[in-house]
């Protein structure tokens, strides 16, 4: 009976806690719909939140794009009305000078009959033109010329003119050519000899002035044929023209064509002078993108130095704590050892970013002495400079392929002032420039023993390599050899 009880007491306990559970999970059944409701909630109020934005940017951008369209179409109409009243006022320029031209052709044909009438009456009736009143008002005119025909009447702005070392050689030089001219016009006794002569001088002086005139950097060869043609050209005609004058017009045209000769010369002087000026702004620029790109490099060694810095910093932090709770004798004296390498490499660092700092912010860096057999020949050599810490990496770029081999190094010359040690060594080897005008271009004849003694007087320590190796143009030359013996096999 008891047994009864108690077990009937165990079932209804049973049924508690299953009630319980039960009412539990009623429970977070509840908090879940809730939950859910609220997320719903939750996201349609940031759906809706996102398409407000999304909508209030699309009517944003329509706006814009509204007024944009209405500023292009106000700015359409308003090209429109300017090219209509230019079309327009074009038409009335169009035919204003439709009119006067009609006017032209009239008096033009007025002038023509005219013309004609008078022709008839001077060669019917002579003695009706007075030819002393010309005479007489030619007089007049040639001494309205000042230096008669021998004057240019039109001077061209040539550039000599903006020289004032320049402008005196020129008017000396032009003094010279007036004298022969006025020297040679004595010689012609008949009138009509001496016209001809003046016509000559008036049309030398101005193909003169067209070559001056037409004059550039790059065409001084042609200026000067040109120049040479001329006198030819004049001495053709004169000679077959009249044979008498034929010896006098050849001395004054070989008199007159070294003058010709020295103003082109001299005006070309100008175009030297501003490719120098150039040229020397090309080499300053070129300079500051070197050191630009030096500074780069030496930043990019900082940087790659700094994070080395750092693990052997954080790997000597990690050896002292394992030091500091280590009690194996042997285990001690490694770590010491250790730390102790470390530490020497932490040294080799710093003294690493001394020298980076030393090369950005002063002139340190490396001289280099460089030829390249192949591509130059044995007696011509690039001396440079460069801050490079690795100064071989320089050489490599210089040996890439702008040339068709690597560059052979002589000497590799370090400084703490390189720039001043290149501009030495460029301006004792200055009268062996491969290019005069590009001073960039850092190239020099010279034969090995020269270059030597040079490097020899600045440092006698410094290891200077004589051989031409040429690697790869002498394996080239070889292959090229045995090619060649193929052949002939």
């Amino acid at each position: 009976m008891f047994k009864k009880i108690k077990e009937l007491l165990n079932l209804n306990k049973t049924l508690q806690e299953k009630e319980a559970y039960l009412k539990k999970v009623e429970e977070k059944a509840s908090d879940m719909e809730k939950i859910i409701s609220e997320t719903i909630t939750e996201a349609r109020a940031s759906i809706q939140s996102e398409s407000e934005k999304i909508i209030e940017t699309a009517k944003k951008e329509a706006y814009e794009i509204k007024d944009t369209a209405r500023n292009d179409l106000s700015d359409l109409i308003s090209k429109k009305e300017k090219v209509e009243e230019e079309t327009k006022e074009a038409e009335e320029n169009l035919e204003k000078v439709n009119k006067e031209l009609s006017k032209i052709k009239k008096t033009a044909a007025k002038f023509k009959n005219e013309s004609v009438g008078i022709n008839e009456l001077i060669e019917k009736f002579p003695s009706a033109v007075d030819y002393t009143v010309i005479e007489q008002e030619l007089e007049i005119l040639e001494e309205s010329l000042g230096d008669g025909v021998f004057n240019t009447i039109i001077e061209l702005d040539l550039h000599h003119k903006n020289s004032k070392t320049l402008r005196k050689e020129m008017n000396a030089n032009n003094k010279e050519i007036k004298k022969v001219l006025t020297s040679y016009e004595s010689r012609y006794t008949t009138k009509a000899n001496k016209t001809i002569y003046h016509l000559m001088v008036i049309g030398l002086q101005a193909e003169l002035q067209n070559i001056l005139y037409t004059l550039s950097y790059t065409n001084l060869e042609k200026a000067l044929e040109n120049a040479k043609s001329l006198t030819d050209k004049y001495l053709t005609v004169c000679g077959s023209g009249n044979a008498n004058i034929l010896p006098t017009i050849t001395r004054f045209l070989s008199e007159l064509g070294p003058l010709f000769k020295n103003a082109i010369e001299i005006e070309y002087s100008y175009y030297v002078q501003k490719e120098k000026e150039k040229e020397e702004q090309r080499r300053i620029k070129e300079q500051m993108r070197q050191e630009a790109e030096e500074q780069r490099i030496l930043e990019q060694e900082r940087k790659k130095i700094e994070k080395e810095e750092v693990k052997y910093l954080k790997e000597i932090g990690i050896n002292k704590e394992l030091l500091s709770k280590e009690t194996d004798l042997d285990k001690i004296a490694a770590l010491e050892a250790r730390l102790k390498e470390l530490v020497e490499q932490v040294e080799k660092i710093e003294e690493q970013k001394e020298e980076i700092v030393k090369r950005a912010n002063g002139k340190a860096g490396y001289v280099y002495v460089i030829s390249n057999l192949g591509s130059f020949g044995e007696n011509m050599f690039k001396i440079g400079m460069t801050r490079r810490l690795n100064p071989l990496d320089r050489i490599d770029e210089l040996g890439d392929a702008s040339v068709p081999f690597k560059f052979d190094i002589h000497a590799m010359v370090f400084s703490d002032d390189a720039v001043g040690l290149e501009q030495k060594m460029h301006q004792t080897l200055n009268a062996n420039r491969v290019n005069k005008i590009n001073i960039r271009k850092e190239f020099f004849y010279s034969d090995i023993v020269n270059l030597e003694n040079i490097i020899q007087d600045i440092d006698p320590t410094v290891e200077f390599t004589t051989t031409m190796k040429a690697l790869e143009f002498r394996q080239s030359q070889s292959q090229s050899l045995k090619e060649k013996l193929q052949v002939i096999e």
